[in-house]
């Protein structure tokens, strides 16, 4: 097996933000707590075993730890060692073994500390859109799901008609979205579990609920407008969304919402409910060569009221409502129809901003939950789904390795540009994997020089 050493083209450029970010996630690595006894047991340290795990999501290669061992035998050392500061590399089962007692929350401060990063360089000012704050969308996703034998004291358990039995992992995964903007930023996620005393199990509602109860008071000061699907838009939910200090926007479909339903349509029929519409252009398709993208001429018709209970009793909370119909200009088609609740005012000049904020929740599937799940980390794969607490872990440590791609984007020019000329993520990390596999690097700033070293030579 040859190896090669490939000098870093820029050795004396002062280490990048996006490789202190990386050398400080290492570091808190090594505070997880390990509740192991001295002993043969410890023969791999805690520390190897969750930067081992990290490094397969990090590098989006699950044979990864494999080509490193083999690098190891060969030549003495591994970019593990180089990228995380990895002593042993232990193999999977151990890893499996050492982190299955390590709860997932000890996880949610490094994702906690990404986002605090990038907020601090002024990497997300562009994510302020709505009154001045930030967007945060909360969606539930199964991690795992498996009608077999595997399962583990966290799994929430569906019982079918059927007889059979359906084990799963869900969390509760939000992550600052904004219209226009192409990147999501995760936050720290809150999993769905099954809770000693409690008759009733676990649920996505609860999960959130408990996700304000633990970063409602970090995440509220920064002025921040809660989304969500219509799940949240119930009462309860609302006045805990208020109390810890965030706003909210969330969609209020007319069947699961009949208070405010029949509020409206007995405005309507009085014509007391205000309505608004504007013209707004769209290109469709992207340019190519000398084509030029389509310009299509939306109508965006508005209705809208203040104040409008959201049960039918007399301590209701009272929420602003909007309902927007877009249709295609020239055709009359139908394009999109929806509705919210909000605390946010709303006017003929703050409606379409509501709207556009509304809807940039669908970022959160697309852009966070999707790319997570198909877009090379592979959330839902079984990497190792342990007896209590290893499952949500790796999910969590999935997330994080996502969260660093992400901000490594934001903090380093070289890798934003290698990102965007290599096109899809997929042919990114295949050169990143392949390059570690075959190369021994110094350090992350060192991979990054010779990839964009290489792509400035292969483009000229």
């Amino acid at each position: 097996m040859e190896i090669f050493r490939i000098p870093n083209p820029t050795p004396n450029i002062p280490p990048s933000k996006a490789q202190g970010l990386l050398d400080r996630l290492s570091t808190a690595f090594r505070n997880l707590p390990d509740a192991r006894k001295p002993g043969n047991n410890t023969k791999y340290s805690l520390f190897d075993a969750a930067c081992s795990a990290f490094s397969v999501f990090f590098t989006q290669s699950p044979s990864f730890l494999a080509f490193q061992r083999n690098l190891s035998q060969t030549v003495g050392r591994n970019n593990v060692q180089s990228l995380f500061g990895v002593h042993h590399v232990p193999t999977d089962v151990q890893i499996r073994n050492i982190l299955d007692p390590v709860d997932s929350k000890e996880v949610a401060p490094l994702i906690r500390e990404v986002g605090d990063t990038l907020r601090a360089e002024g990497c997300l000012s562009d994510y302020r859109v709505l009154n001045g704050t930030f967007l945060l969308a909360l969606d539930g996703t199964d991690t795992f799901s498996s009608d077999s034998a595997i399962h583990c004291s966290s799994c929430h358990v569906t019982h079918r008609s059927d007889g059979s039995v359906l084990h799963r992992h869900i969390a509760v995964t939000p992550a600052l979205v904004a219209p226009g903007e192409p990147r999501v930023v995760p936050l720290p996620p809150e999993f769905v579990v099954r809770e000693d005393g409690r008759e009733k199990q676990d649920c996505e509602i609860r999960a959130a609920s408990r996700w304000i109860d633990n970063w409602g008071s970090h995440y509220a000061p920064w002025g921040v407008t809660l989304l969500g699907d219509d799940l949240y838009a119930h009462q309860p939910f609302c006045e805990k969304v208020k109390a810890a200090g965030f706003h909210f926007l969330f969609t209020c479909k007319p069947a699961s919402h009949p208070t405010v339903t029949e509020w409206v349509d007995d405005f309507a029929r009085s014509g007391q409910v205000g309505t608004h519409s504007v013209i707004l252009e769209k290109s469709q398709g992207k340019p190519k060569g000398k084509r030029i993208p389509k310009v299509v001429r939306e109508r965006w018709s508005f209705r809208y009221m203040a104040d409008l209970p959201l049960r039918d009793a007399d301590d209701a909370l009272l929420a602003n409502w909007f309902e927007l119909t877009v249709t295609n200009e020239e055709t009359g088609e139908v394009l999109y129809r929806n509705s919210w609740i909000t605390d946010h005012p709303v006017t003929e000049g703050s409606l379409a901003a509501l709207a556009k904020a509304g809807r940039a929740r669908w970022k959160i599937e697309n852009e966070h939950i999707q790319t997570l799940k198909i877009g090379g980390y592979r959330l839902e794969h079984n990497f190792g789904h342990g007896k209590r607490h290893l499952s949500n872990l790796l999910s969590s440590m999935n997330i994080l390795a996502f969260l660093v791609h992400t901000a490594f984007e934001f903090l380093d020019d070289r890798y934003r540009t290698l990102r965007f000329r290599y096109g899809s993520r997929a042919a990114f990390f295949q050169r990143f994997a392949t390059l570690l596999e075959w190369v021994l690097f110094d350090n992350w700033d060192h991979v990054i020089a010779v990839m964009f070293a290489k792509l400035r030579v292969d483009t000229g």
